[in-house]
């Protein structure tokens, strides 16, 4: 029995509308067993904790190459006429688990979602770092312009980054998964 070309362009296009679906359905529930993994106690403190009095830690050596006098304990980072508090939310852990939530459920080899979640993790870093300097650098040059600094731009800037990176990469892999697709088909012809 042959399929009749109207129900094979139902089927053809319905498969991307089902693989959409699915990408997000595995994107949601990742996302929330990330954000319950990290938003637990114990994890909290044994691991987010020391991840963002490390980020206090290189800003901290990075301010004090540029000239600033910035002193760091755990995740706090002081001067003598100013100082931040990198909490949650500030520390780059959120964009990097919508990186990974995205990266994981999107279809392409193992390999592939493991490079790009370790390149995408440290990218979104290298910027996060970039932001707690330059946001130090505000809040004790122009205290003004810090609470609009952080809350309106940094933070766009940040998740903004993390989307394009991920759109960047996925790009990527649907190039290369056609590529890889056209030369199979290809060697099997011929």
């Amino acid at each position: 029995m042959s399929d009749s070309p109207g129900s094979r362009r139902r089927r053809d296009s319905a498969s991307p509308r089902r693989r959409s679906v699915g990408f997000l359905v595995r994107f949601v529930v990742l996302l929330v067993v990330f954000y319950f993994i990290v938003a637990s106690r114990p994890v909290n403190d044994a691991v987010i904790v020391p991840f963002t009095a490390g980020i206090a830690s290189v800003s901290g050596r990075l301010l004090n190459a540029l000239g600033e006098r910035a002193e760091v304990s755990g995740t706090e980072i002081r001067s003598s006429s100013f100082g931040v508090n990198i909490e949650n939310g500030c520390n780059g852990v959120e964009t990097a688990l919508l990186f990974g939530a995205a990266v994981l459920a999107f279809p392409a080899s193992w390999p592939r979602r493991l490079l790009g979640l370790l390149a995408g993790f440290l990218a979104i870093q290298v910027l996060n770092l970039f932001r707690v300097i330059t946001l130090f650098w505000i809040g004790l040059h122009r205290p003004a312009l810090f609470n609009s600094s952080h809350t309106v731009i940094w933070q766009s800037v940040v998740v903004l980054f993390g989307v394009l990176l991920f759109l960047i990469w996925a790009s990527r892999e649907r190039r290369l998964s056609a590529e890889s697709s056209r030369a199979e088909e290809s060697s099997r012809r011929g």
